[in-house]
């Protein structure tokens, strides 16, 4: 193994001044000979915690992937790295494939990128070419592959159980962006990874903003969100094929550079939308789910989902392929419960009845995510088991006008409509009788009861709200079976009776504040001039543009002016290979523009490491927050507003988090001063600032999540005093 400090390897190879959180560990972890298995969310730096070892272990990495297209990237952008990589696959010729291999052999190459199948093809013949070779690592991408509990299990990826009897000595990294815990266990049960460290990183991406919208006039919703946001490249994820080639065709009439994608392309076709996309020449991609797994381009400013996933995972993994490069992106989905009907009818796997009830599972799942009241980061991240404040200042629900106010006689209505019919109906039934419909499916006796009619003043949504609050407040609950219905508990009697209020929070929505193409103050027109001169260099080496420099490096290098090589390095990015071979030329175009406009470099200016930080934005308040301040500032503590407000204490902390960013609440006055520091260090020594659990996991016992939560805010609120 060449001994390299690992910080300053990640700077010589790949130009990054810092680790993100986990890639540290990781590594280290791989090169002590480990086995890994790492939970790292898309756009995380997965890729990183193998290509960084492979360059510091001595032999051959080998790389698992089932996508093509990452394969081809990957390389490329390792290429213009200066590392040695490649990748077989049935892209390329037979004697393409033969000049690798030897290569190989010959130890010309340090990563080498396969399919599952592949490694296991012709009667084990490539398997057994490999045992002859020095290979010191294995890493599986895409792991949760292997997993029929996962969300995207293929049944190639089984053969991988039998690596560790071929290479029984060599390290194994399974890394995916999506596992949740039983996914997690069938992963490393699989591929026989023996005593494993298991590294699940923070699943929030910060960076990202999350909206849901009711879909009603889809592509005038869709062509609205364009027309704000011209020349930003972004993905659009639709249900059918034929809806894919429907929305580019329309796109490209209305002036957009668009293009659909979908399996039913020839692999030449998609390829040449693939590059197309890639290069920046089309701005906007229409596509089914085969599209975006392996697309590594860092610029996609937004993914809006025409029409719904089929999962959490699904779509987890959809908007992460926004934001790759740090900066704000928005993430929309357009819901309607008419596409989870007709979902429901495409996840039956033949002769799978298991299989079929996880899908049908997940896919319930994901329309209680989009019919949510609350916070859609906390509601995310708390599936993929990671707690969050019930504010995050960037979804669309957090950025609306929220009203906290008593809906008991609403509450009494729908109780009373679910009695007086049996509790054998569901949601849909119960607002219709409410609302006094005429439709065919009210049973005749049901409009002689008395509640018939008596919601008329609501609308279906207004009502769809309410019970939505309702069955999350546990004030009703819902028995699922082939057709969900309504039912009362012990809480639903109580307000019957009278001897309980309801308190709802309900939102007026406003118009979302979405992302900004431009979050840096730079040279607006030097910045295009670097842009160009990008687009020629990749032009030539025929790569993607973002393989060169991201979009990220641009925006630095118009910010500081960097008019030398010392000031080159200190732009992310840059690493020395990069450096050397494309520095000359951007240098020129810096140092050009620098002379025209008679300016002079600030990269003095420039910190050594930049945080990735979402932008900031002061947390905006609401009604409910407000009422637990105000409690809190009578005197009551937050125990004691809990049991008043008839909510948890995790609850009325997060409340009271904004205020403590804002500096309002002084966090020593709701935590003891030493429990506070103990806290506080150990977030600093972890990086944990959302995530809790792993701070919990350190402390005693008799600390609380509350306090982890308090204490996570006073740290962000001293970092930025």
């Amino acid at each position: 193994m060449k001994q390299y400090p690992i910080h300053k390897a990640l700077k010589h190879f790949f130009g990054y001044d810092e680790f993100r959180l986990n890639q540290q560990p990781i590594i280290e972890s791989v090169l002590n000979g480990k086995d890994v298995l790492a939970i790292m969310p898309t756009g995380g730096g997965k890729s990183v915690c193998y290509q960084l070892p492979a360059m510091l272990l001595d032999g051959l990495t080998i790389v698992i992937s089932p996508l093509i297209a990452l394969m081809k990237d990957q390389v490329d952008a390792l290429q213009a790295n200066g590392i040695r990589a490649a990748f077989l696959n049935s892209t390329l010729s037979n004697t393409e494939q033969n000049n690798i291999i030897n290569a190989t052999r010959n130890g010309e190459i340090k990563l080498l990128y396969l399919a599952p199948e592949r490694l296991f093809s012709n009667g084990m013949q490539f398997v057994n070419f490999l045992t002859t070779l020095p290979c010191s690592l294995f890493a599986i991408d895409e792991a949760h592959c292997i997993s029929q509990w996962g969300h995207d299990f293929r049944p190639e990826y089984l053969q991988l159980a039998a690596l560790k009897q071929y290479f029984p000595a060599t390290p194994v990294i399974a890394l995916t962006a999506s596992a949740d815990t039983i996914t997690q266990k069938d992963i490393v049960e699989k591929l026989q990874l023996r005593n494993p460290s298991v590294y699940i990183s923070s699943f929030n991406r910060a960076n990202i903003n999350y909206y849901i919208q009711p879909k009603r006039k889809a592509f005038d919703q869709l062509l609205q969100y364009l027309n704000e946001h011209q020349g930003d490249s972004g993905i659009i994820y639709a249900l059918s094929r034929a809806s894919t080639e429907s929305i580019a065709d329309k796109l490209r009439q209305t002036g957009y550079k668009a293009a659909h994608y979908h399996a039913g392309l020839s692999s030449d076709d998609r390829a040449r939308v693939q590059e197309s996309f890639q290069k920046d020449e089309t701005k906007i991609i229409v596509a089914t789910i085969a599209f975006g797994m392996g697309i590594d381009k860092s610029n996609v400013r937004f993914v809006i989902h025409y029409d719904v996933p089929k999962n959490m995972e699904s779509y987890y993994q959809e908007t992460g392929r926004a934001g790759r490069d740090g900066l704000r992106s928005d993430a929309i989905m357009f819901y309607s419960s008419g596409d989870i009907s007709k979902l429901m009818r495409f996840i039956m796997v033949e002769n799978n009845a298991e299989q079929t009830a996880v899908m049908k599972r997940k896919l319930l799942q994901m329309k209680d995510f989009a019919e949510h009241e609350g916070c859609r980061r906390q509601y995310i991240l708390q599936y993929f088991g990671e707690d969050f404040p019930n504010y995050c200042g960037s979804c669309d629900y957090c950025l609306s006008n929220l009203e906290h106010r008593e809906a008991t006689i609403e509450a009494q209505k729908i109780l009373s409509a679910v009695t007086r019919t049996g509790e054998k109906f569901g949601e849909d039934y119960i607002i219709a009788l409410l609302r006094g419909s005429r439709s065919a499916k009210i049973i005749p006796e049901h409009t002689e009861l008395k509640t018939f009619g008596v919601g008329a003043d609501l609308k279906r949504d207004e009502w769809k709200t309410i019970i939505k609050q309702m069955v999350q407040q546990k004030l009703v609950d819902v028995e699922h079976g082939a057709y969900p219905s309504l039912k009362l508990n012990d809480t639903s009697r109580r307000i019957l009776k009278g001897e309980m209020k309801v308190q709802l929070t309900l939102k007026k929505p406003k118009a979302p504040v979405t992302a900004s193409s431009e979050a840096l103050h730079h040279y607006p027109d030097l910045l295009l001039q670097l842009k160009d001169k990008r687009r020629e260099i990749a032009e030539m080496e025929n790569v993607p543009p973002y393989v060169i420099v991201g979009d990220n490096t641009l925006l630095d290098m118009a910010t500081y002016l960097p008019l030398g090589t010392d000031g080159l390095r200190r732009i992310s990015g840059f690493g020395d290979y990069k450096v050397s071979k494309y520095g000359p030329a951007f240098m020129q175009v810096l140092q050009t523009y620098a002379q025209v406009h008679n300016l002079e470099s600030r990269i003095h200016l420039r910190s050594p490491k930049r945080e990735r930080k979402a932008t900031e934005r002061k947390p905006l308040i609401n009604n409910t927050q407000r009422i637990s301040l105000e409690l809190l500032q009578e005197g009551y503590d937050i125990a004691q507003i809990a049991d008043k407000r008839n909510l948890s204490p995790g609850t009325v902390a997060g409340h009271l988090v904004p205020f403590i960013l804002d500096g309002q609440v002084n966090a020593s006055k709701l935590i003891e001063r030493d429990r506070l520091d103990a806290i506080t260090a150990l977030i600093k020594q972890t990086g944990q600032t959302y995530a809790m659990k792993p701070i919990k996991d350190l402390l005693p016992e008799d600390y609380t999540y509350e306090e982890i939560k308090i204490a996570q805010a006073h740290y962000e609120y001293m970092k930025d005093a």
